[in-house]
C-alpha cells in the first residue's frame, strides 16, 4: 500500500509485530458497511460512476459472504483487516476496487469500524443486563417472605427479606444501563471523512455517509476524530463497573452457597465438583466472575495508560485499543449470560435464612427506636441498648427472654409494649420509608421492575 515510496520490502519481523488482523478480523462486517458508505460519498462527489459504486458495493457484500462463511484467508503481510478486505475487493473488480480509498485514510476508517463494533455490542450488553435483572426478579419473586440477616462489616446487621438484597443488585445493574445509554451518546457520532488528519482536498459530503449508517452526528474536528478512544476508555470503565457489580454479587453467592451460611443452592448445572473430594460442590461461575473481573479493570488501566502519552494526532499505539476492548466486551457477555442462568435456577433455603435472621441481637437497633419514640434520646437509648446487649450476653438470655422488671433497671421508659418490637415481622414491616425493606415496599418495587423490565428497551 505504501509500494511507491519505499524501495525495501518490509521485513518479516516487522510485518509480524504490526499486524493486527490476527484480531481485528472481527472489524470486517463494519468495515464492510464503512466502504460500502464511503461509496455512495464519493458516487455524490462525482469520483465513482453510479454503476462503479454498485459494483463496489457489491463485491464487498461477496466478500463478506466469504469471510461469514470462512473462506475467506486473511493475509498477515496486508497487516489488518482493511486492507486484507480492499486488496481483495480490487483483485475481485479491478482498478474500480482501487478507487475505493480516494479521500479516505485508515485513520479515519478504523475509527469508524470501531465506532460501528461498539454501538452494536454496547446495545447487546444492554439486552444482558435487563436479562440479568429479570434472573434476580424471578429469584425474588420466587421467595417473597424470605428473610436473611443485613450484614455490614460481614456481621449480622439487621433484619431484610431476601428479595430487598436481591433488589440492590437490580437497581446496581440499572446504573450499568444508564452509564451504557450515556456511553452510547459520545459512541455514535461519525468520523469518517476526517481522513489522515486534515479531511480532503476532495468536497464530501459526509452527511451521506451518516445517513447511510445512521449516525445522528458528525464529528467536528478532523484531529480530534482520528485519535478521539474516549469512547472506548469510557466504555470499558462502564464495562469494568459491570464487572465490580458482578465481583460483588459473586461473593454474596460464594458465601450463601458455603456451609457456614447455606442461603443458597446452586443447581448442579452450574457448579462443579472436586477431582480429590468427592462431597464438594463448587460455585465455580460466582468465583470465575470473581477473578474475571481483575482483566476488566486491567483492561481500562490499559487503554488509559496507551492514551496519556500520545500527541495528536493518529499514533501506532491507537492499535493496542482494540485486544482489551474486545477482551473485555466478550468477558462481560459470557459473564452475564451465565450468572443470569445461574441465578434464574437457584433456590433459596428459607429455613436456614429464618434461623439466621431468629438471631435476637439483629433487633437492638429496633429496641433502640422504641426508646426514641418514646423521647428518650438517640445517643441514651444507644447506650441502653449497648448495656442490655452486654446483660444478654452475660446472662445467656436473649433480648425476648428478659423480663420487663429487668428491662426497667436499664430504662423505665421500658414498658410491656417492648416485647412486640422483638419479632421479626413487626420490624420488617415498621420498616416504610422509601427505600426500606418493608414486605409492602418490597412488593411494590418487585411490581414495578416487573413492569420496567418487561418492556423492550433499547439504546
Amino acid at each position: 500500500m505504501w509500494k511507491g515510496r519505499f524501495q525495501v520490502e518490509t521485513s518479516n519481523l516487522v510485518q509480524a509485530y504490526g499486524e493486527s488482523i490476527s484480531f481485528d478480523w472481527r472489524l470486517y462486517p463494519y468495515d464492510v458497511e464503512g466502504s460500502i458508505a464511503h461509496a455512495a460519498v464519493l458516487q455524490d462527489a462525482g469520483i465513482l460512476t453510479k454503476a462503479e459504486e454498485k459494483e463496489i458495493a457489491k463485491g464487498l457484500r461477496e466478500i463478506k459472504k466469504e469471510i461469514d462463511a470462512g473462506e475467506f484467508e486473511f493475509k498477515t503481510s496486508l497487516e489488518d483487516i482493511h486492507m486484507n478486505i480492499e486488496s481483495a475487493l480490487t483483485e475481485k473488480i479491478g482498478d474500480v476496487g482501487a478507487k475505493l480509498h480516494t479521500a479516505r485514510s485508515r485513520n479515519d476508517q478504523v475509527a469508524l469500524d470501531v465506532r460501528l463494533y461498539c454501538r452494536d455490542e454496547t446495545n447487546q450488553i444492554h439486552e444482558l443486563l435487563t436479562g440479568m435483572q429479570s434472573a434476580l426478579l424471578k429469584l425474588a419473586q420466587n421467595h417473597p417472605e424470605a428473610v436473611v440477616p443485613g450484614y455490614t462489616h460481614l456481621q449480622r446487621g439487621q433484619p431484610v427479606l431476601f428479595a430487598h438484597h436481591l433488589l440492590a443488585y437490580i437497581e446496581m445493574f440499572e446504573r450499568d444501563k444508564g452509564r451504557l445509554a450515556d456511553c452510547y451518546k459520545r459512541i455514535n457520532v461519525m468520523p469518517l471523512g476526517s481522513g489522515a488528519l486534515a479531511g480532503s482536498t476532495i468536497p464530501l459530503n459526509r452527511k451521506v455517509a451518516a445517513e447511510k449508517l445512521n449516525f445522528p452526528a458528525l464529528t467536528q474536528n478532523s484531529m480530534d476524530a482520528v485519535s478521539d478512544r474516549d469512547f472506548i476508555a469510557e466504555l470499558l470503565f462502564d464495562l469494568s463497573m459491570i464487572g465490580i457489580h458482578l465481583s460483588r454479587i459473586s461473593e454474596d453467592v460464594i458465601l450463601w452457597a458455603s456451609a457456614e451460611f447455606g442461603f443458597i443452592e446452586l443447581s448442579d448445572a452450574h457448579t462443579t465438583g472436586s477431582s480429590l473430594m468427592p462431597q464438594k460442590k463448587n460455585p465455580d461461575v460466582a468465583e470465575l466472575t470473581r477473578g474475571k473481573t481483575g482483566r476488566l479493570t486491567g483492561n481500562l488501566v490499559s487503554i488509559l495508560t496507551t492514551l496519556k502519552g500520545l500527541p495528536m494526532t493518529y499514533n501506532r499505539d491507537l492499535q493496542e485499543d482494540k485486544e482489551p476492548l474486545f477482551d473485555s466486551i466478550d468477558t462481560v457477555k459470557i459473564a452475564l449470560e451465565v450468572f443470569a442462568e445461574m441465578m434464574s435456577e437457584a433456590k433459596i433455603k428459607e429455613e436456614i435464612t429464618a434461623e439466621a435472621t431468629s438471631d435476637p441481637f439483629l433487633l437492638a437497633t429496633d429496641i433502640a427506636d422504641y426508646l426514641v419514640l418514646k423521647g428518650v434520646p438517640f445517643r441514651h437509648a444507644h447506650e441502653i441498648v449497648g448495656k442490655l446487649t452486654a446483660y444478654s450476653l452475660n446472662e445467656k438470655q436473649a433480648f425476648q427472654q428478659i423480663p420487663l422488671q429487668q428491662y426497667r433497671e436499664f430504662s423505665d421508659t421500658f414498658e410491656d409494649d417492648v416485647y412486640q418490637v422483638l419479632e421479626v415481622k413487626t420490624a420488617l414491616k415498621a420498616r416504610k420509608a422509601t427505600g426500606a425493606p418493608s414486605p409492602g415496599n418490597v412488593n411494590r418495587q418487585i411490581s414495578k421492575w416487573q413492569k420496567k423490565l418487561e418492556k423492550k428497551d433499547s439504546l
